[in-house]
């Protein structure tokens, strides 16, 4: 199994490339002085010559493309010309924020789009059918831009419940999680009820039903199981959503996560940041992918590596 997982990672090593190279480009074409931005517009002409020259920005730019490409090899993302540090300290201090976020944001997610799928699959055709339907097209219709200041308005505002932005107390992650969540649920809701309906119509179903098994049973422990694979599969890829995601949503809640990082790489034109950054989201989604690969086999045995 070490011996696929390894391989798969080798793999996943030219996609890397290819995001670290469009990147790097596109950084590069986007009109914006980096050092303009650090000094502001009334510095002198020699002294921005000369931090050009610091940076290393007056190179030409395949010598920089190489000189990057050689210190990621190396484990070193550069200096953030935005907070003076090590980009890969910058970085691993927001982190743990985002990933925090996500997992919440996961949970939330299944929460509601596993028992509302499996009811709406149960209920098939009928009014609570519809009404899950109807919630998940909702769902799919807001994005987090609008739902969270909406969330805000209505919970912070209006009530008083909960706080606006910032991450304190455990209830400064209700509305981050629950935005960030919404839209998945609706996503994976109609996935569980699709996988649900191919399971409650196959024959094994229909054999515990004619022996008498309560609903419960025949609904979690036969057919939720047997539709775990697919639903796993969404999970897996709705995470690395998650984390690339959170962009928007911590920038509204003011999140110090990695998200709201990569938007102050931009408007600050920290290229090194802004590539670290993009490098962490993409490996993080490549991992989070072998890990799904790895839930295959224990939730179903039948499936085996190779």
């Amino acid at each position: 199994m070490a011996r696929y997982f390894l391989h798969r990672f080798l793999l996943t090593l030219p996609a890397l490339w290819l995001v670290l190279t469009m990147v790097f480009l596109l950084i590069h074409i986007v009109p914006g002085d980096p050092v303009e931005q650090m000094l502001g517009e009334s510095a002198a002409p020699g002294q921005a010559a000369e931090m050009r020259h610091t940076l290393g920005l007056d190179r030409p730019l395949i010598v920089q493309y190489g000189k990057y490409l050689w210190q990621v090899a190396r484990g070193d993302f550069g200096q953030s010309f935005k907070f003076q540090a090590p980009v890969r300290r910058v970085i691993f201090e927001r982190y743990p924020a985002t990933l925090q976020l996500a997992l919440l944001a996961l949970l939330v997610c299944m929460a509601i789009a596993i028992p509302a799928g499996v009811l709406a699959a149960h209920r098939r055709g009928t009014a609570t059918d519809r009404a899950v339907g109807v919630l998940t097209l909702f769902g799919l219709a807001v994005p987090n831009l609008a739902l969270g200041p909406l969330l805000i308005a209505l919970f912070s505002i209006e009530l008083g419940w909960l706080p606006v932005s910032g991450r304190g107390g455990a209830l400064n992650y209700i509305l981050p999680a629950v935005t960030l969540g919404a839209a998945l649920a609706a996503i994976l809701t109609r996935m569980v009820r699709g996988a649900m309906l191919e399971e409650l119509s196959s024959d094994y179903v229909r054999t515990a039903r004619a022996k008498g098994l309560r609903t419960s049973a025949v609904l979690v422990r036969h057919a939720l199981r047997n539709a775990l694979i697919p639903i796993t599969t969404i999970i897996g890829l709705q995470f690395g959503t998650l984390l690339a995601g959170a962009i928007v949503t911590e920038t509204i809640f003011s999140w110090p996560g990695i998200g709201r990082l990569t938007v102050q790489a931009i408007s600050a034109r920290d290229y090194p940041l802004l590539q670290g950054c993009i490098l962490v989201i993409a490996l993080s989604y490549v991992l989070v992918n072998l890990l799904t690969d790895f839930l295959y086999s224990l939730i179903d045995p039948r499936v085996r590596l190779s």
